[in-house]
């Protein structure tokens, strides 16, 4: 008797909440409101947006914002001068559009063990997080991970390819 008292339950509850027009009458719904592009209407086009809904101006090559990684020296963490510009000007972008994200990715080259390497990866993200948000980006638009050695630019073993994994990339939100 159990094994038919519930699924008799489930119908007749899946029953009652169902809901049917009063009195024979065909439901019509809420009226749909029709709204013109009046004055104080922003119209919002793709123009210079690519495919992941970034603007033009992050991915054209004649840009600074184009350019995506801060390189460091060996066993360090300190942003070099050569690279303030470029990190100034994605921090200058951020403040401006502030509906973006972006995610620093801390890299090494292969020496080191992977803790040491891990550690000095978050020192790099972070080394140029706090930079950011000194020049005026909001703390909730930067998260900086290490990803070590993991995910190197150049997988050669010698130092022109170790030159080129020692980096910070940033990557705003549709890119990660």
């Amino acid at each position: 008797m159990k094994p038919l008292f519930i699924p008799a339950v489930l119908s007749l509850l899946i029953a009652a909440c169902s809901s049917t027009p009063e009195n024979g009458q065909q439901a019509t719904g809420a009226p749909v409101e029709t709204r013109g592009g009046g004055p104080g209407v922003a119209t919002v086009t793709t123009d210079g947006v690519n495919g992941r809904g970034l603007p033009a101006v992050l991915t054209d090559p004649k840009s600074i914002l184009s350019k995506r990684s801060v390189y460091f020296d060996y066993d360090s963490y300190e942003v070099k001068a050569e690279y303030k510009d470029l990190v100034t000007a994605h921090a200058k972008f951020l403040t401006e559009n502030r509906q973006f994200k972006m995610l620093i990715q801390g890299n090494t080259d292969e020496r080191g063990s992977r803790e040491y390497n891990l550690a000095l990866g978050q020192k790099r993200a972070d080394a140029i997080r706090k930079m950011m948000a000194l020049l005026g980006a909001r703390e909730e638009q930067l998260e900086s991970v290490s990803l070590g050695e993991e995910k190197p630019k150049n997988e050669g073993h010698h130092e022109s390819a170790w030159a080129e994994n020692r980096r910070g990339d940033m990557l705003y939100n549709g890119e990660f």
